[in-house]
C-alpha cells in the first residue's frame, strides 16, 4: 500500500466523515482515477514526436499511454478524422496514489515561480484540473534528452459531489492550493 493510501485511511478519511457529518465511513469522497493528457497539434507533420511523447508519458507516469485520435475533420487546423492528436494515461489504484504522491510533494515544487495550485479549477462536479507547461519538472526526464518542451493537463476525479468536498479531500492529501 503507497503512502497517500495509508495516509487516506488513517488520517483523512475520519477528519472528513467528522468535517461533513458523514453516517458512514463509505459516504466520504475518494479519489477514482487521474487522467494524464498531452495534446500535440504540431504530431501531423512530425510522427517521430508522437513517438517521443508516449516514451516520456509512459516514464513519468510509470503506465503505457494510448494514443488520442481526432473525431472530426477540421480544414482550419489541416486535422483529418483518424490522425494522431493527443496521448493520454489513464491511472487507477496504486500507480495512482504513487503519481499524485509524486506530483505534490516532488513535481509541482519544482516549477519556477511556483506559488500554488488555483483552487478555482474545479468542475462543480468534484474533479479538479491542472496544467502544467513544461514536462521537465518530473524528476524522471532527463533535460540533456529532450527535443521539444510540451505541457500536459492532470485531472483528479474524485467521487466528491460537491467542489467543497473535493477541495476537503485534496488539501487534507497535501494539493498545495493558492492562498
Amino acid at each position: 500500500m503507497s503512502v497517500l493510501a495509508e495516509k487516506f485511511k488513517e488520517d483523512i478519511l475520519p477528519q472528513l466523515v467528522e468535517k461533513f457529518n458523514y453516517n458512514n465511513v463509505m459516504e466520504a469522497p475518494r479519489l477514482e482515477k487521474v487522467v494524464v493528457n498531452v495534446g500535440l497539434g504540431d504530431a501531423k507533420e512530425d510522427s517521430k514526436l508522437l513517438d517521443t511523447v508516449v516514451n516520456e508519458l509512459s516514464i513519468i507516469t510509470g503506465q503505457q499511454p494510448t494514443i488520442t485520435r481526432a473525431k472530426k475533420s477540421i480544414a482550419n487546423f489541416k486535422i483529418r478524422e483518424g490522425m494522431p492528436i493527443g496521448v493520454k494515461v489513464t491511472l487507477r489504484g496504486d500507480i495512482m496514489n504513487e503519481f499524485l504522491y509524486k506530483l505534490i510533494n516532488i513535481t509541482l515544487p519544482r516549477i519556477r515561480d511556483f506559488r500554488g495550485v488555483s483552487p478555482k479549477s474545479f468542475d462543480g462536479r468534484g474533479n479538479y484540473s491542472l496544467g502544467i507547461k513544461e514536462h521537465t519538472v518530473f524528476p524522471e526526464i532527463n533535460i540533456d534528452n529532450v527535443d521539444k518542451v510540451h505541457g500536459l493537463e492532470i485531472t483528479v476525479v474524485t467521487s466528491a459531489e460537491t467542489d467543497e468536498e473535493a477541495f476537503a479531500l485534496l488539501s487534507e492529501m497535501g494539493m498545495p492550493f493558492r492562498k
